[in-house]
């Protein structure tokens, strides 16, 4: 039986490098290590068959997933349940309802707003259904603040998986598709902020600050893809719905270069490439002869964020114009007592 694909579920990588080779390299990219970000799971390789290339340390290149390998890469909801249980089992994946997202993402507003219900009001009916009402009323900003800080705050999805937190085109748990509108992530937020007050002139200005402002990161490079894939079409979703037409190429590339940034491949425990940690090899000289001994990455032995020797991940402060710039993540959280 053909599996039926909900339409907000883009998984279709045939379109999207139908928008330019380069929109499509660049979300495959990886800025910490200059190459392409990597599957980081064994599935494709084995479970899935796909053999030569799907490998754990391979990168995710365009003929692998494009042309006959398209469809390649889908949603959770959308692979087969044993498949599901897999990840689940080997990477602790499982995903959040979108009425979960919106309570967590509602609490996060109430704070910043210093009132409920900015956005939309919570549903809870018999049977355990949640749902929400969106609010239809342009949104109004307490006193001190104005819709430009709200769009220039950062926001933060840690281990996104398919990103439910950032943006809801689709419920990841159930695939079902969610009007604009109805949209509850963290990043829709900011964009229906700009829609509701950004003059045609400066939109795009103010939509570079908001996906500027807008971070995550992720293990498994084939849920990575998703996340950036999710980001990007919902930009052009908020740009047609604003212009009324498709945004341009130039457009699409400038987000898509935000999003491989914004959007990375890392560790979350360690602050470094997924298992790029290893053992070093220590010389130790005796009366009689030299031995080597093997010992294993100082940070894994000790649990100490600070001195893993895997590669740290870095991440750009946008508010600074020099591109070379670059920050490592771990610098921006405390250091262990």
């Amino acid at each position: 039986m053909a599996t039926h694909i909900p339409d907000n579920i883009d998984i279709n990588e045939n379109h999207l490098q139908a928008l330019g080779d380069d929109v499509l390299d660049a979300l495959l990219l990886d800025h910490t290590t200059r190459r392409n970000i990597f599957w980081a799971t064994n599935d494709y390789e084995l479970q899935y068959g796909k053999g030569k290339g799907y490998g754990y340390y391979d990168p995710i290149v365009p003929q692998l997933i494009t042309g006959d390998n398209n469809m390649v890469v889908m949603p959770r909801v959308l692979k087969l349940r044993q498949q599901q249980h897999s990840r689940t089992r080997s990477m602790a994946e499982v995903f959040t309802p979108s009425w979960i997202c919106n309570a967590q993402n509602n609490l996060i507003d109430e704070a910043w707003f210093g009132r409920p219900n900015v956005f939309n009001t919570e549903q809870h009916y018999a049977m355990g259904r949640h749902t929400w009402e969106p609010t239809t009323d342009k949104i109004t900003f307490p006193p001190g603040k104005t819709w430009h800080d709200y769009v220039s705050a950062n926001r933060m999805e840690i281990t996104c998986g398919e990103a439910p937190y950032l943006v809801s085109r689709y419920d990841t748990t159930t695939g079902e598709p969610i009007a604009l509108e109805r949209r509850i992530g963290l990043l829709d937020r900011k964009l229906r902020i700009i829609n509701e007050n950004a003059t045609r002139k400066e939109w795009f200005r103010w939509a570079k600050t908001a996906y500027q402002s807008t971070y995550a990161y992720e293990w498994q490079g084939d849920s990575l893809l998703l996340a950036r894939e999710a980001l990007l079409y919902t930009f052009i979703d908020y740009y047609q719905a604003y212009f009324g037409k498709r945004p341009t190429h130039k457009h699409l590339s400038t987000i898509a270069y935000f999003i491989s940034w914004n959007i990375w491949q890392m560790d979350g425990l360690k602050g470094v490439v997924p298992n790029s940690c290893k053992a070093e090899a220590d010389r130790q000289l005796s009366i009689w002869d030299t031995t080597r001994e093997t010992k294993m990455c100082p940070g894994c032995l000790n649990d100490d964020i600070q001195k893993h020797n895997g590669t740290y991940c870095i991440i750009r402060d946008w508010n600074v114009r020099d591109e070379k710039k670059k920050i490592r993540y771990i610098d921006l959280i405390s250091k262990p007592s």
